[in-house]
């Protein structure tokens, strides 16, 4: 029988272990968490990290979509880091919790328009 490590080695993480990771800029202040990630149904790569930001015990949270190559993992703060200051973020595309947008291509295009990256798909 082959047994499992129950520690995180290599480049691979669960998505239960990515929600609730904590996103700073590179000012070290916090932005948010992450709430969840999309994933492309077909190719299966990552597109966003949905960071949720604002309200109180998550209740009035704002969700912003971030295209997952913007974050890059810092294992000492022990979270995602973004070249970002708040205000950027305060202008950023976002939605209310329930207010979920569709993710289609002009919405796609949109985010990554926002922060100045080419959308790839």
């Amino acid at each position: 029988m082959t047994q499992f490590a129950t520690e995180n080695h290599g480049d691979l993480i669960a998505s239960d272990r990515v929600e609730g990771t904590v996103v700073y800029n590179r000012q070290g202040e916090k932005l948010g968490k992450i709430a969840n990630f999309m994933v492309d149904k077909r190719s299966g790569q990552v597109r966003y990290a949905t960071l949720s930001f604002g309200g109180f015990m998550g209740i009035g949270n704002d969700y912003y979509p971030l295209p997952w190559s913007m974050l890059n993992y810092d294992t000492e703060q022990g979270g995602y880091v973004v070249e970002l200051d708040k205000q950027v973020l305060d202008a950023a595309p976002r939605y209310a919790g329930e207010d979920r947008p569709d993710y289609d291509d002009g919405y796609g295009r949109n985010v990554y328009q926002y922060y100045g990256l080419a959308y790839p798909w």
